[in-house]
């Protein structure tokens, strides 16, 4: 366990992470130890195709034990754990039955500067995640919903926590990566958040109000991030037109890739997988090997089959053929000049 020996939190902030684990599980939310300083799971320490069974839990079990199912609400547990160590508190946001909405921060790029917005959340005053979660409540005609629990991150960023769904009818909602938007993340089914008191790199995470309750997921959320069901069948072959047989095969072999990357897509990916695809062909309508409007006939009805509303799958065709142009891509030596429609 060489992460123990690394920088520890002070004192006094560890004798505040057993009441704060007990407060959190006396809210029916289920936690769990963090490395020291870190995000990651202090338990286990391996993946499940490492697992040797030597670990306590997993020698126990027969079987890998991954982080999930040591998620806990029970109190001997949780002062036996974090009475021992100085763990940061990690609260599995699935067995919860939260949904926390991530509103990040802008990285900083290769070149020293933050990464700026994409095109479809280039407006004036947009700059990080909040403002993108407050335009998107303005396009949908909603209150931005600030009043529930909430959380300052160690990167400046902001935690929403809502109560998700419930009943027999409910969604069983994912966590997603920019599924929102640019820098708004969610986590919920399969994720976890870090949680105050926790000390990150030296950068606290804090609370605004301890006692606040997580309110009720919105429910025009809700709709936006609920699953779309799987197509039942996969997509057709693309056969393309016009150019030499060796060239044309290279082409469809290219396009039918990438349709079939968005429909393996998983919940929560599916907009990423639109957006990879859309680089790839963009790149070879730079090189002159593809026309745009083949890109868009091919990956609009992908997009649309696994879920993707019109207007995503238009910005996000549109955004990944922008980023793909800016690494054209020519054909094997059997032509450069346009081969297919």
């Amino acid at each position: 366990m060489s992460w123990i020996t690394g920088p520890h939190p002070a004192p006094e902030q560890h004798g505040a992470l057993v009441p704060a684990a007990l407060a959190y599980a006396a809210r029916g939310w289920h936690v769990f130890p963090l490395r020291p300083g870190d995000k990651r799971p202090a338990f286990p320490e391996h993946s499940e195709t490492r697992c040797t069974a030597t670990d306590p839990r997993c020698r126990r079990a027969g079987r890998h034990v991954p982080w999930q199912e040591r998620a806990t609400t029970d109190p001997g547990r949780i002062e036996a754990a974090w009475s021992r160590v100085p763990f940061g508190i990690g609260i599995a946001t699935g067995p919860s039955d939260l949904v926390v909405i991530d509103l990040d921060r802008p990285k900083t790029g290769p070149d020293g500067a933050l990464t700026r917005p994409p095109a479809e959340w280039t407006e004036p005053g947009i700059i990080d995640g909040a403002d993108v979660f407050d335009l998107l409540c303005a396009r949908s005609g909603q209150p931005v919903p600030l009043d529930t629990y909430t959380v300052s991150t160690g990167s400046g960023g902001t935690h929403l926590y809502f109560a998700a769904p419930s009943g027999p009818d409910a969604p069983r909602l994912r966590s997603t990566a920019g599924h929102l938007g640019w820098l708004v993340d969610t986590r919920a089914h399969g994720g976890y958040v870090v949680a105050p008191p926790t000390i990150v790199a030296s950068r606290p995470y804090r609370a605004h109000d301890h006692d606040a309750p997580a309110a009720p997921l919105p429910g025009w959320l809700a709709e936006v991030l609920a699953p779309r069901p799987a197509p039942v069948a996969g997509p057709s072959p693309v056969r393309l037109h016009g150019g030499n047989a060796r060239a044309r095969a290279y082409l469809e072999a290219a396009v039918n890739g990438a349709v079939a990357s968005i429909h393996a897509a998983g919940d929560g990916t599916r907009n990423r997988a639109v957006y990879a695809a859309a680089v790839q062909l963009g790149q070879l309508v730079a090189g002159g090997a593809l026309s745009e409007q083949t890109v868009h006939d091919v990956l609009t009805p992908a997009a649309r089959a696994v879920g993707q509303s019109d207007t995503e799958t238009v910005r996000t065709i549109a955004s990944g053929l922008r980023r793909g142009a800016e690494r054209p891509r020519t054909l094997p030596a059997t032509s450069t000049r346009r081969s297919a429609a």
